[in-house]
């Protein structure tokens, strides 16, 4: 797609709590062992924001100075910041204006975006537009989770499987054919009844009995999940790249959410690609739903070369999903 002004990303930044929980802490905490999560996942540990008083807001602070750091820019320069979480500080301000008012984004307008494990493409999307308006010329995108916070640790079918972390990227106008190139995002509100967090919203606010029965923590019917993911990310991410007409050769990095293993290889061999060119770091720090892919870009960032194709695809609760065509914009220096 061609397009006079379109949004390239200029900066990554990244951020994980230094605390790890690994597959051998939960084998004293339920009944699991490293062996079934790693055949079944391929995670072997995970970051937690154990920090008392911290929340996602604080990991989204740090992954936002370092981006303004390597691109040289302060944060009153920013335009507006879009943070993707589904575990916000708090039900308002939203994260994003708690961001901005604690690292000095002065100037800046934002908000929130609830999209599971699709919201940093969600907002990536969101974030591209506005660059895309002219009005617009810094766009910083989040995606972030405290997921800790949303844990029932006590269920080895999801307490296993996710981390805390945050990452960010800067988004500029550019004219000479570099940046968000195409995107394909769906979502399906019949998916709810398959991975959703049951109380704390109008439907079901927080009472002793949403408390008693352990109702605001995540709920996920696993193999239903699978299915489901294993299909959507596959079938859009290979959707892009056929009406974009690409091929494996043409994609220098596939970049996926970082669910479990077995979607992440299905997706790639349905693209045609090799583990070599598929982005993976699912094994240190497990699902950190919005955080995954642009932690990603953030751990692979001086691997990246100008004008190098990559897809992001991802699926999340809801169900949503999607995937989005970048040509990258820069060299890492």
């Amino acid at each position: 797609m061609n397009r006079t002004i379109q949004a390239a990303i200029t900066a990554v930044g990244g951020y994980v709590p230094e605390d790890k929980l690994t597959n051998f802490d939960l084998e004293k905490m339920v009944d699991t062992n490293d062996e079934w999560i790693r055949t079944r996942t391929g995670i072997s540990e995970r970051r937690i924001q154990k920090e008392k008083g911290k929340a996602t807001s604080d990991m989204v602070a740090p992954a936002v100075l370092e981006l303004c750091k390597k691109r040289g820019i302060h944060p009153d320069e920013i335009d507006c910041l879009i943070v993707g979480t589904v575990t916000p500080d708090m039900v308002f301000p939203s994260t994003a204006n708690l961001v901005c008012a604690n690292i000095g984004a002065t100037r800046a307008w934002g908000f929130d975006l609830s999209a599971a494990c699709s919201g940093f493409l969600f907002a990536l999307a969101q974030g591209a537009a506005l660059i895309e308006s002219g009005r617009y010329q810094k766009v910083v995108v989040c995606g972030a989770d405290k997921m800790s916070s949303i844990i029932d640790y006590q269920d080895r079918a999801t307490c296993i499987i996710f981390g805390d972390g945050a990452g960010a990227v800067l988004l500029e106008p550019d004219t000479n054919g570099l940046g968000i190139m195409d995107s394909i995002l769906r979502s399906d509100g019949n998916g709810a009844s398959y991975l959703h967090m049951k109380a704390g919203g109008s439907l079901r606010p927080a009472s002793q009995e949403t408390i008693d029965n352990r109702e605001h923590y995540a709920y996920q019917e696993g193999q239903a999940v699978f299915k489901f993911a294993v299909k959507g990310m596959a079938d859009v991410s290979a959707e892009l790249m056929e009406r974009n007409n690409l091929t494996g050769n043409d994609i220098a990095w596939l970049v996926p959410h970082q669910a479990n293993l077995r979607i992440i290889d299905a997706t790639a061999n349905r693209m045609g690609l090799t583990t070599e060119k598929v982005m993976i770091n699912i094994d240190r720090y497990g699902n950190t739903t919005a955080g995954t892919i642009p932690l990603c870009l953030w751990e692979w960032e001086s691997k990246l070369r100008k004008g190098d194709n990559i897809i992001l695809a991802a699926f999340g609760g809801g169900f949503t999903w999607g995937a989005i065509w970048v040509k990258w914009a820069y060299d890492t220096q």
